[in-house]
């Protein structure tokens, strides 16, 4: 076995291995949230916490122009993740983002799976117009470049997003979030934040984070082009309709 292919076993050796301890990871998270009293949240906001729909739609929707994510659909397990990350302080956003630590420490452990259950029933597709957004200045990457790595990765480097993902990044609960159709600008900045290290509440491979280490072997033009694919990515085949259950 040559240098190249050893590497390459290693790499899928490690990826496994991570996969693995992030699906043990992810079975705690409980979903027995009450939608309603987080519909009530997401409209209304609670104590210092402002509605979520503020920043996120009326329907989970996201918001490129806030850099705020889909919610919609995302799966309980995730959510419930993010909003504990943020209220320890083991996630501190930039930018816009940075009042969530402040929101999510609003909430109690009920509250969050609650607000997970609600924003899980949307289904919202409202995708990134990547038109208006070049159009605006920003830099958006070529989808057919990025639909290369989702499907097939970059070899040696870097394992195919939809290996934990899923299909066209459809998402994989409990433990991978949907990736596909999320918002162009909040996948950019996420893998970025990934790269720099700057996010690290990814699930370890003993001291090294999945994302973490999948990111930073990404170009900054593999993420323009990965993001540009995901963010319109249908989630189905043709004949085949069925989405699997993120709860």
């Amino acid at each position: 076995m040559g240098v190249r292919e050893m590497r390459k076993s290693i790499y899928m050796l490690t990826w496994l291995c991570g996969v693995a301890a992030a699906l043990v990871a992810g079975a705690s998270f409980a979903s027995d949230g009450n939608a309603s009293n987080g519909k009530t949240i997401f409209t209304g906001g609670k104590g210092a916490a402002a509605p979520c729909m503020t920043c996120h739609g009326d329907k989970g929707q996201g918001n490129d122009d806030m850099g705020a994510p889909r919610l919609a659909g995302q799966g309980v397990p995730y959510i419930v993740k993010q909003l504990t990350d943020f209220a320890g302080d083991k996630r501190t956003p930039a930018g816009v983002g940075a009042v969530m630590p402040t929101f999510a420490k609003e909430l109690s452990d009920q509250d969050r799976r609650d607000v997970a259950a609600y924003v899980n029933s949307l289904n919202d597709e409202e995708l990134s117009d990547l038109k208006k957004l070049k159009d605006g200045g920003a830099q958006v990457g070529e989808p057919y470049l990025g639909q290369v790595i989702v499907k097939f990765g970059v070899y040696g480097k870097v394992s195919a997003c939809s290996s934990c993902h899923g299909y066209n990044g459809r998402g994989a609960a409990p433990v991978f979030p949907m990736i596909g159709q999320q918002k162009y600008v909040y996948l950019v900045n996420q893998l970025h934040n990934w790269k720099d290290g700057s996010r690290a509440n990814d699930p370890l491979v003993g001291s090294v984070g999945i994302m973490r280490a999948v990111a930073k072997n990404l170009s900054d033009a593999d993420i323009l082009n990965v993001a540009a694919f995901l963010s319109s990515a249908p989630a189905t085949t043709i004949g085949n309709h069925r989405i699997p259950s993120q709860d």
